[in-house]
């Protein structure tokens, strides 16, 4: 698992740095000391484990400080709050394509570690730390203007949805993880093809593809968990799920918390699709020169 994980990161380190550009190298490097502190706690609660009761195999932990190590270093790998603050930045200095990979494929591996490893969890710790998430994703993207931090927050308010309930019902995180992957991928692919990074330049994405507007707009709308939209399937059955193993509480608190989020998707949806840019000549001649 382990030798898994640092593969994986050393995979993706070349993509960041590739446009050799100072903020490239520094996200590469903010990632690099992350990942490799996160691994070095893995294996860390690996021996801690071994040398008190015995035991090698990582999935089968039973001493709690050991559980709690490795709850805390795949937090870190995943992006968890409070050991988030890497990601925003890591994902803000590199590439669309790049960020793509960083929000959805490189999740793929801390999350199969957490599915494989459930049973050896802190489940307080996870609960504490998913809820954080879900608190800080919403909170902390309300004053966002740049799209790719504004993607990571989301992104770390979706994780806190995940592993709330991996312990119950690791097939519905997966189903969330699936769901999740697929609308980011869509809005990474839309602000691709239209050139934008911030929110202000999102007046005038419909000028440049008219039809990716209207889909920007459902999709951001659906990653907010609004329904009849693909997005509040999960949300619902995470909720519901909740309710039944009787966390009432964790689960109001986690659907209150959705709201913020929420303001965040409307603007970028607002800004994208209802707000009329400016009518300068300057901005006229933008638009004929960008259309595709």
């Amino acid at each position: 698992a382990w030798t898994g994980l640092e593969i994986n990161t050393l995979a993706i380190l070349p993509l960041i740095s590739k446009p050799h550009h100072p903020r490239a190298i520094e996200a590469a490097t903010k990632y690099f000391l992350v990942q490799a502190a996160a691994s070095t706690l893995l294996l860390f609660s690996s021996s801690t484990n071994a040398l008190l009761t015995g035991q090698w195999d990582i999935t089968q932990l039973t001493h709690p400080i050991s559980c709690l190590l490795l709850t805390t270093a795949i937090s870190m790998k995943l992006g968890l709050a409070p050991f988030h603050f890497w990601f925003p930045e890591v994902l803000q200095g590199s590439h669309l394509t790049t960020g793509l990979l960083l929000a959805t494929a490189m999740k793929f591996p801390p999350i199969t570690l957490l599915l494989m490893t459930s049973s050896s969890l802190n489940y307080t710790l996870l609960t504490i730390l998913a809820i954080t998430s879900a608190a800080l994703g919403g909170w902390a993207g309300l004053n966002q203007t740049q799209i790719r931090k504004i993607l990571a927050f989301s992104s770390i308010s979706h994780l806190g949805w995940m592993t709330i309930i991996i312990i119950y019902n690791p097939k519905l995180t997966l189903i969330t993880f699936y769901l999740y992957c697929m609308m980011t991928a869509a809005i990474f692919l839309t602000l691709k093809a239209t050139k934008i990074l911030k929110l202000s330049s999102m007046m005038i994405a419909w000028t440049k593809i008219p039809s990716l507007s209207a889909t920007l707009m459902l999709t951001l709308l659906s990653l907010a968990g609004l329904p009849p939209l693909t997005g509040f399937l999960p949300k619902w059955l995470i909720i519901q799920e909740l309710t039944k193993q009787e966390m009432t509480s964790t689960a109001t608190i986690i659907a209150l918390l959705s709201l913020l989020g929420l303001f965040f998707y409307l603007r970028l949806a607002y800004c994208a699709t209802i707000t009329l840019p400016p009518n300068s000549i300057n901005y006229m001649k933008q638009w004929q020169t960008n259309k595709p």
